[in-house]
């Protein structure tokens, strides 16, 4: 598919190099069939001389054939080009009637007739471009689709997502109905085989499906392999089926003005003064100064460290010259959850896009906008998936010094990880939260409040935006989980806390630091003594 475009997208450069080719040849024609004036002429003989005439005839036909001949062979070049020109032609033309264009297929309905055959075309084409009856030459390893493995109950899989489980029942319905509608197809190829008329054959069933491997060509479709019992022990059925995709059709055009799109951030905080701090400077840079179109809500819980955090936010309002933030101040225990669902019922104006936000958080103004792009009113929530700084310790601990929190921002698999497991961050319409009906005020200290918030949104009919963003970041800091936490929320924070710090391979590290460095003490002996 990839050649054929590039080969078609090239075509009417090549054209017209063809073409410029042509012009220059009758050019170069013309001036060669041209008479030369006095000062490019050869010297003749003078008027004088006996041979004068013989000369001149002598010369003057040399010439003539000179030009003759030089004349043919532009001649033949010129015929070349022609038909090099008409077989580019024809080749592009035959390609044409062998792959529709996908643009035909979208756009053509004044003919649903010659649409419907183009899209069947379109389809078939789709399994002689994937992978299905021969191999295709890869670059490095890193290119190949690998498949995944399945039985009645069960999905081998690589990608093991939010589960992290190798192995599942599959949970998300549309993979188990897909999987299910296979295998059901199966069974009615292997009962209804082509050909056969009216011979006798066994009925097979689903119990007769032994195993199944799926991959998918993103650009082309799903290729399914089958096994199922045959006759007698040894031997098998295999049924390889293929659901090739259709063209890209446009679903929607429209222009998105956000200039007047407020958003609310709503940090619920205790204690923690320093880490305000920094947060301040991030939202100074990004909320005030770059965006612009954004206001600061602040809900403190208790007394102690207050005044130093409303210092703080009164500092920057002066500096900055922003006014648009609320302080409000509860006595009672800590509660993210009630924190936020009394930062959002606080608000008095106009219908406003809500973002949950933590003071361990760096935002930049680009995931602003992509909060305004992903919620609408009534029709769709935002839930990013950000990316967790690992301990920059561990990280950069073979180094100088750390460096500083800009420079540690890099998405790599080194400094951080995707957590996919965390919901608390998250951007939609007020009116969608109150609707919904906010969170659950009985849930308290740390985590499972955001998880709840999430699956009524889940169990709506509102679209949940879940995808990886580039420019929200969970900044490490030290976790500490109190024993007043309940025994589910007390295993979630551990689980958070140990995925933390670092990777899997530098926490290897770590743990056998003491070999490695044995090791390192004996090949320095063995290098002196050599």
């Amino acid at each position: 598919m990839m050649l054929r475009r590039g080969f078609i997208l090239f075509l009417p450069r090549l054209v017209g190099l063809l073409v410029v080719a042509c012009c220059l040849v009758s050019i170069v024609y013309m001036l060669a069939c041209t008479p030369k004036g006095d000062n490019q002429q050869l010297a003749l003989p003078r008027v004088h001389s006996p041979t004068a005439k013989e000369g001149n005839e002598v010369i003057l036909q040399e010439q003539e054939e000179q030009r003759h001949n030089y004349i043919i062979s532009l001649k033949k070049q010129i015929a070349q080009l022609k038909a090099e020109l008409q077989g580019r032609s024809e080749q592009l033309k035959n390609m044409q009637d062998q792959y529709p264009d996908p643009l035909d297929i979208r756009l053509d309905h004044s003919n649903p007739e010659k649409a419907q055959a183009n899209l069947l075309a379109f389809l078939r084409s789709q399994i002689d471009k994937a992978e299905v009856h021969s191999g295709v030459k890869l670059s490095t390893e890193y290119a190949a689709v690998p498949f995944e493995s399945f039985t009645l109950q069960k999905v081998y899989q690589l990608e093991t997502g939010l589960t992290r489980h190798p192995e599942e029942k599959p949970v998300r319905k549309d993979k188990r109905d897909e999987l299910i509608e296979v295998i059901e197809l199966a069974v009615g190829s292997l009962n209804n085989p082509e050909g056969d008329g009216d011979a006798k054959h066994r009925v097979y069933t689903a119990s007769d499906f032994i195993e199944g491997i799926y991959r998918t060509e993103k650009d082309k479709g799903t290729l399914y392999e089958l096994t199922f019992k045959g006759d007698t022990k040894h031997q098998f059925k295999k049924i390889v089926l293929f659901r090739p995709f259709g063209p890209v059709m446009k679903v929607k055009n429209e222009n998105v003005d956000m200039a007047d799109t407020l958003i609310n951030v709503i940090v619920p905080l205790a204690k923690r003064a320093s880490k305000f701090r920094q947060f301040m400077q991030n939202f100074r840079e990004m909320g005030i100064q770059q965006d612009g179109r954004i206001h600061l809500t602040v809900v403190y819980f208790g007394k102690e460290q207050m005044n130093e955090v409303k210092s703080i936010l009164e500092n920057t309002s002066k500096s900055a010259n922003f006014k648009n933030f609320t302080f409000i101040q509860l006595n009672e225990e800590f509660s993210r959850g009630k924190g936020l669902d009394v930062g959002a019922r606080f608000w008095k104006g106009n219908n406003v896009v809500l973002f949950f936000c933590d003071v361990d958080i760096y935002f930049t103004a680009e995931f602003l906008n992509s909060c305004r792009l992903n919620t609408q009113p009534g029709k769709k929530v935002f839930y990013p998936v950000l990316f967790s700084q690992y301990n920059p310790s561990i990280i950069y601990g073979h180094h100088d010094s750390i460096p500083s929190l800009e420079q540690q921002l890099i998405i790599k698999k080194e400094t951080g990880f995707w957590r996919d497991f965390g919901f608390g961050m998250t951007c939609q319409y007020r009116s969608d939260f109150i609707n919904i009906g906010g969170f659950d005020l009985d849930i308290k200290g740390w985590g499972g409040e955001d998880v709840h918030l999430y699956r009524k949104y889940l169990h709506s009919n509102l679209i949940v935006i879940r995808t990886p963003v580039r420019g929200l970041f969970h900044l490490w800091h030290e976790k500490q989980c109190l024993d007043e936490l309940t025994p589910e929320q007390y295993k979630m924070c551990m689980q958070s806390k140990a995925m933390n710090e670092a990777s899997h391979g530098q926490l290897g590290m770590l743990v056998f630091k003491q070999e490695i460095e044995t090791h390192l003490h004996r090949q320095k002996l063995r290098s002196k003594e050599t």
